[in-house]
């Protein structure tokens, strides 16, 4: 439906400035002598306790424990794909390059969900989606220019290890978010953003708790300063980004084309990155190539969101006329 697409495309974007506090905050962590290993750690540490007073306000465990238990394995599985193995290059990332450049590569992300349908699907989805891929060809396009520009032509080899660190990341995200999101739909459990996200958190939470105990004997306890910035992005992040975010796919996961929209919208964390870099990391502000990548970002989400709710206003066509409804 229609409105129900943009809904989700707006709640994506919202999500979208959340989780740029993620890049900020971590480099600010790692510029200030703090260690990344305690930054990803703290922040799914956190992210438990945060998510269980939000909770019993969205109608608490539900299904999720009788969930749990008959299907422990896929949740542990997907979980340590979506938070683990997206969490732990991406904020090893921050160490090795500025806020704006892991940004940027992130981005790589639209495009991971339209590639890896293909391997995720059985049905109608499975195609892969063409002009998704070629709108989100030109987000990635505007996202090299910009880094180019940033970087004055000199990406070292640091760079692109980085990169392909956040690559890895913008991968794991969308698998581990869209496999949990096939399995419950081919179970019986109805469980909303907020438990999936608690559900996917605790059972992370296992390898988190072995990577503290290596963390603690070989770099020392985390201090004061790492455990407050790593709080802010367990709020900030991985509370309120990722919930908003979860919510957007929820209410789109039978759209291909608006669920790549959804997650299109994370091209913003660029421009937020950029902005919040200027006003408080020091970085210089975009001229020049950096513009038109800019630019060129800018144009891609908005061709996303024109799709998006043209596709979904087609699906509103069809359903009015067998008099049928679809769920989100």
């Amino acid at each position: 439906m229609r409105s129900n697409a943009l809904v989700a495309v707006g709640l994506a974007l919202c999500s979208a400035l959340f989780f740029t506090l993620t890049y900020v905050l971590n480099r600010s962590l790692v510029a200030g002598g703090g260690h990344w290993a305690w930054a990803v750690i703290l922040r799914y540490l956190f992210t438990l306790p945060l998510l269980s007073l939000v909770l019993p306000l969205q109608g608490g465990l539900g299904e999720l424990p009788r969930e749990l238990h008959r299907h422990a394995r896929i949740w542990l599985t997907w979980s340590s794909v979506g938070f683990v193995l997206f969490g732990i290059p991406l904020t090893w990332a921050a160490s090795s390059g500025p806020s704006w450049l892991i940004a940027g590569s992130f981005q790589t992300t639209v495009l991971a969900g339209p590639l890896l349908a293909p391997l995720i699907y059985r049905d109608e989805r499975r195609q892969l989606a063409w002009r998704t891929l070629a709108i989100g060809a030109l987000i990635v396009a505007g996202v090299f220019v910009l880094q180019w520009g940033h970087a004055h032509g000199q990406l070292h080899a640091g760079d692109w290890l980085a990169i392909a660190a956040v690559v890895l990341a913008a991968f794991a995200y969308p698998l581990g978010n869209r496999k949990l999101l096939l399995h419950l739909e081919h179970g019986s459990a109805h469980l909303n953003a907020v438990q999936r996200v608690f559900g996917m958190t605790l059972c992370s939470w296992p390898l988190w708790l072995l990577f503290g105990l290596v963390a603690w004997a070989t770099i020392g306890p985390p201090t004061w300063r790492e455990a407050l910035l790593a709080g802010g992005v367990a709020l900030s992040s991985g509370t309120i980004a990722t919930v908003l975010f979860f919510r957007a796919t929820d209410m789109v996961r039978r759209e291909p084309t608006a669920l790549a929209a959804v997650e299109a919208m994370q091209a913003a964390e660029l421009l937020f990155a950029t902005l919040l870099g200027v006003l408080f990391l020091g970085e210089a502000w975009p001229h020049g190539y950096t513009l038109f990548g800019a630019l060129a970002i800018i144009v891609g989400i908005a061709l996303f969101g024109w799709v998006s709710g043209r596709g979904a206003a087609g699906n509103d066509e069809a359903l009015r006329a067998l008099r049928g409804d679809r769920s989100a």
